[in-house]
């Protein structure tokens, strides 16, 4: 999965990126774009490896994408060239800056929000008039359209038109016929508002559901630090958790993902999948073979797990069960998967 992270110049994209991938970016380097794997910071997979002492310990891991500043895109359809670089993410961070000094302009966040929005929506409008066009013509030779696919795009069109994102209606956010325009508007979206380092106060502009304060650079310093030396500078400032964890769990939450658990001598792991995903399906992300070859789920909440003390006690107390394809895996499942191939 792969978050693309957007927003107005000197928002502050480049501090969250080294903030959130733990690198540190030369000024030669930011011409292009970037793609940084960062695992998913879970406690229960570290619990998990305390108790099995695994050869491995692997993490869910997400992906996050910077693209390259408009600076350096080609002056030709420069705009689309830029949301082109993030249409195959999976969902979008918008950074906008709430921060004063460096001698630029101060903040102005709900227009900034705006603006960006604004330049989704515009980019969607450009793709479903041209396909929208090409239906219609292939309507005067007589070739006959996906009614579906018409229809949505008809009103697709009229939500663009009114200058309002995808994302607001999810039949058309989540329209499988759709998925193939990667409508930027429809990807869910997190606001990160971006404050001063002594400001941890959210601003009245920030979306409550789907937005968080961060403070950037102070959290860009924390990342170039040792475990022991991060620790304490989080004491000092009375953070509990840093926001980049923060923010890596809402991602995983924002793109409606849950982990389930393989566990033993050999690996503990977290497996990424889409929340409702069924255990059958579940079983092809580890392999295809048992995927096909599924007979039953042998599963075990980790909370039940916890409760017991160990998978024999969890046994005899009677919460392993067994499951069969159609069973909705559920976050913190603990699963052995019986097949035949």
């Amino acid at each position: 999965m792969k978050l693309g992270i957007i927003g107005r110049p000197q928002a502050g994209k480049v501090t969250v990126f080294e903030a959130l991938t733990k690198t540190e970016i030369a000024p030669s380097q930011r011409k292009d774009s970037r793609i940084g794997t960062i695992r998913v910071p879970d406690d229960r997979v570290t619990t998990l490896s305390g108790i099995y002492k695994p050869r491995k310990t692997i993490f869910a891991q997400v992906e996050y994408l910077l693209p390259a500043p408009a600076e350096h895109v080609k002056e030709t359809a420069k705009e689309q060239s830029i949301w082109t670089q993030a249409r195959d993410c999976d969902a979008l961070i918008h950074v906008v800056r709430n921060f004063k000094g460096y001698g630029i302009e101060p903040p102005t966040g709900r227009s900034d929000v705006q603006a960006i929005d604004d330049e989704l929506v515009f980019s969607d409008l450009l793709v479903a008039e041209k396909r929208l066009e090409r239906l219609e013509l292939d309507q005067k030779r007589g070739k006959k359209p996906n009614p579906d696919e018409l229809r949505l795009l008809k009103q697709c069109h009229a939500q663009l038109n009114q200058e309002k994102p995808l994302r607001l209606i999810p039949e058309l956010a989540t329209a499988p016929v759709l998925r193939g325009f990667a409508f930027l508007s429809a990807k869910p979206m997190l606001v990160l508002a971006n404050n001063d380092d002594e400001d941890d106060q959210a601003p009245d502009w920030m979306p409550s559901d789907t937005g968080m304060v961060i403070r950037g650079k102070l959290e860009q310093e924390l990342s170039r630090m040792e475990p022991e030396e991060a620790e304490a500078f989080l004491e000092d400032f009375g953070i509990a958790t840093s926001a980049m964890d923060l923010v890596i769990a809402r991602s995983y939450e924002l793109l409606g993902l849950i982990s389930f658990f393989t566990v033993g001598e050999d690996e503990v792991r977290a497996w990424t999948i889409r929340r409702d995903t069924v255990a059958q399906t579940a079983a092809g992300v580890i392999h295809t073979d048992i995927e096909k070859g599924f007979i039953r789920a042998e599963v075990l909440a980790y909370n039940d797990l916890m409760a017991a003390g160990d998978y024999a006690a969890a046994r005899k107390q009677g919460t392993v069960r067994l499951e069969g394809k159609t069973y909705q895996v559920q976050d913190g499942d603990i699963i052995n998967f019986r097949f035949n191939v």
